[in-house]
C-alpha cells in the first residue's frame, strides 16, 4: 500500500538537469595530474633517502637477486596489482595515485636493494597516515609481495633477508 503512494511522487520527481556542474556547485575542485609524471599532486616534504624507512643492503647481491632494477619494477608493479585485486586490502588502495605509488615503491624498494636509486617519497609515517592499516592488512600485503618476488625468480633467502628489512617499518605503518 504505502509502495502505492509512494509511485506518483516517484513518477513526478524531476531528473537532475545535466547541464549543471555538480562539482562546481558543491566546490569540489578536480585534481589535475602532472602532465609529465602523470601523478596527482601532493603537499610538499623534505625529500631523503633517510625517507625510505630502512639503509640499504651493502653490495650488489640483493640487487643481482632481484634481476636488477628491471625486476624491481617487475615486482613492485605486480605487488600494487595484486594488493589492487586482494579483497582483503584492496580498499586501503582504492582511490590512491597508483602512479605515484608505483614510482615511490619503486625507489624504495630500490634503494634499500642498493641499486642505484633514491628515495624521494614521503617517510613511511607521513605515507601511511590516515589509512587506518591493522596487522591483518600488514599480512596480506606481504603474503603479495612474496607472490610477487616468487614469479620474479627471487631466491626464497633474499626474499626473508628483504622482508626483514622491511619488517621493522611495521610500527609506523600499522595504525590499528
Amino acid at each position: 500500500m504505502l509502495l502505492l503512494a509512494a509511485i506518483p511522487l516517484l513518477v513526478l520527481q524531476q531528473a537532475p538537469d545535466p547541464d549543471v556542474d555538480w562539482d562546481a556547485e558543491f566546490g569540489v575542485e578536480a585534481e589535475i595530474r602532472d602532465s609529465i609524471t602523470g601523478e596527482l599532486p601532493v603537499e610538499p616534504y623534505d625529500r631523503s633517502n633517510a625517507n625510505a624507512g630502512a639503509a640499504p643492503f651493502a653490495g650488489d647481491s640483493m640487487a643481482a637477486h632481484f634481476n636488477g632494477q628491471p625486476g624491481i619494477r617487475r615486482v613492485v608493479d605486480r605487488l600494487v596489482d595484486l594488493n589492487l585485486a586482494d579483497p582483503r586490502i584492496a580498499a586501503i588502495f582504492a582511490g590512491h595515485d597508483t602512479v605515484r605509488l608505483r614510482r615511490t615503491l619503486f625507489e624504495q624498494f630500490c634503494y634499500i636493494l642498493n641499486a642505484g636509486c633514491d628515495y624521494t617519497g614521503r617517510d613511511m609515517r607521513a605515507s601511511h597516515d590516515g589509512l587506518g592499516s591493522r596487522k591483518g592488512d600488514m599480512n596480506a600485503l606481504v603474503e603479495n609481495l612474496q607472490a610477487a618476488m616468487g614469479e620474479e625468480g627471487v631466491p626464497f633467502a633474499a626474499q626473508n633477508r628483504f622482508l626483514s628489512k622491511l619488517a621493522p617499518m611495521s610500527g609506523d605503518v600499522i595504525e590499528r
